[in-house]
């Protein structure tokens, strides 16, 4: 059985995310989380990591690593985390199921948090 994990990285933000780190002295990966932003409500946040914070949750994805700030672990559950290159942007996407809307510049969006006792299950299910 796989270890439980709150989000997942496609092979594209795996790439990126070692990439990032390799160009960075003392960097280790990155964090991802989110604050009040915006005209949804909410931004996500990625962050240099160089020294994990304890209670963190960790993804990794052959040798990308990605820890998740506490406060966000409910509004990330479920999320897939890819890298894209398009004509207007280029960065980190979510495919978050807790995402209810988004604004029209696609900066921000509104994140309803996940059911407690699921995270709590899907954790208990992953650790045995």
């Amino acid at each position: 059985m796989s270890r439980f994990q709150v989000m997942t990285m496609t092979d594209a933000a795996a790439a990126r995310v070692r990439e990032i780190v390799s160009s960075r002295a003392g960097a280790k990966g990155i964090r991802v989380g989110v604050r009040k932003g915006g005209c949804a409500g909410m931004e996500y946040t990625v962050d240099l990591v160089t020294e994990p914070a304890a209670g963190e949750d960790h993804v990794e994805r052959e040798g990308a690593h990605v820890w998740i700030a506490p406060a966000a672990v409910l509004f990330l559950l479920g999320t897939e985390m890819d890298f894209e290159t398009t004509k207007l942007r280029t960065g980190f996407t979510f495919r978050n199921p807790n995402q209810s809307s988004a604004c029209g510049c696609g900066e921000s969006v509104e994140l309803q948090p996940a059911d407690l006792k699921a995270l709590a299950e899907a954790r208990a299910a992953g650790a045995a």
